[in-house]
């Protein structure tokens, strides 16, 4: 790149409307607590990716480098121009000095994703570019930037190497149940990293209703004119209140084979740090830079962590996290309500409405409002 900011073939690296931009930002600044904690042990562990790096012949990345440049399409400004305008727009807005290689592969299921030791690779399929509107696909793009700053395509090669190598030695006596708890940690770590990367897409494209739009159309396909952002949250929230005891323990054996969130807890969590105070911060440029990575101490990490999944527990509706609450806080009712069985511990139902259509109580209930459109 050359010292007036525009790359050698001349094209300008700004973005395509007015936004804020974040100079030598951290991706400290947005990480989720669980994947910052992580990120920064592992960035302090003197060497550790270079000697993975070292064994990348080990590893099918060179093959697929190869792969995508010989059947994939590189954007460029010649090809899919508007995606590669996104891709320069992203690094821009995050100061990313290196703009990574970025292809479009055919396929129908809609994905993106961010690989690489030697250095990020971005891809995306078919299937995304034409689902996709031109504010949903910036934060994609900004999405897999993300990843791409934070590190995340090194340290997941890594970790599934590492993976892979526990599987062959999965023979040795309770090497299953070793390797098992492996891989549910990575997943849990992959699983936070995205609600990570959901978080500087927010910040590239900085349009909180199109990042929604296009969670939803991940689960929901192009029929935008029948869906509705609002209802897509309700959705969340229904997931997390109902059932009981039961529910609670399918959710969890429902996630432990994923990768990513679902995407109504990925639209829910998303909207709750874009209201938060550290998200309006970090809009008011008071965030971590970069040059103070070195800096960042574990422990202080790990005590962020520790008080995120705290305050998740705490303020969870979910039965078992409310069980697990009641535990920790000496509930009276508890031996009630393991006697009642699984009904004792299922959510409260809303209260019934009286013959009038207000609540039983003869109380004004709460003002039903309308949802808004989708687009």
């Amino acid at each position: 790149m050359s010292d007036d900011g525009r790359e050698q073939t001349g094209h300008e690296r700004v973005p395509s409307r007015q936004r804020r931009r974040f100079p030598g930002i951290s991706s400290r600044a947005y990480e989720h607590p669980a994947d910052r904690s992580a990120l920064v042990a592992l960035r302090k562990l003197s060497g550790f990716d270079t000697v993975f790096k070292a064994l990348s012949g080990l590893l099918p990345e060179r093959s697929l480098r190869l792969l995508f440049l010989s059947d994939s399409v590189r954007v460029s400004e010649r090809q899919f121009a508007h995606l590669y305008t996104m891709l320069l727009d992203a690094c821009y807005i995050l100061d990313l000095e290196k703009v990574p290689p970025m292809y479009v592969t055919q396929d129908p299921q809609p994905n993106a994703m961010c690989i690489g030791l030697d250095e990020p690779v971005i891809v995306v399929t078919t299937g995304l570019v034409e689902l996709l509107d031109e504010e949903e696909m910036r934060a994609v793009v900004g999405h897999e930037v993300g990843h791409a700053l934070s590190g995340h395509s090194v340290y997941r090669t890594i970790l599934l190497f590492l993976t892979t190598l526990a599987l062959k030695v999965a023979w040795i006596p309770l090497g299953n149940i070793a390797v098992m708890a492996l891989v549910t940690a990575l997943r849990e770590w992959f699983r936070k990293s995205e609600l990570s990367a959901d978080r500087a897409g927010l910040l590239v494209g900085q349009d909180l209703r199109a990042s929604m739009r296009g969670l939803m159309k991940m689960a929901g396909g192009n029929h935008l004119h029948e869906m509705n952002v609002d209802a897509f949250l309700e959705q969340a929230e229904e997931y997390e209140a109902g059932g009981d005891l039961r529910d609670s323990v399918l959710k969890i054996l429902n996630v432990l084979p994923r990768s990513h969130p679902f995407a109504t807890i990925r639209a829910a969590e998303l909207k709750k740090w874009a209201e938060s105070r550290d998200h309006q911060r970090l809009m008011d440029s008071h965030y971590p830079r970069r040059s103070e990575d070195k800096d960042a101490s574990v422990s202080d990490s790990f005590r962020e962590s520790a008080a995120s999944y705290a305050s998740d527990v705490k303020t969870s509706k979910d039965p078992l996290m409310k069980l697990v609450t009641d535990l920790a806080g000496g509930a009276g009712d508890l031996g009630g309500r393991v006697r009642r069985g699984f009904d004792g511990f299922r959510s409260p139902a809303p209260p019934k409405d009286g013959p009038d259509g207000g609540p039983a109580d003869g109380t004004d209930g709460p003002r039903g409002a309308s949802g808004h459109d989708g687009e």
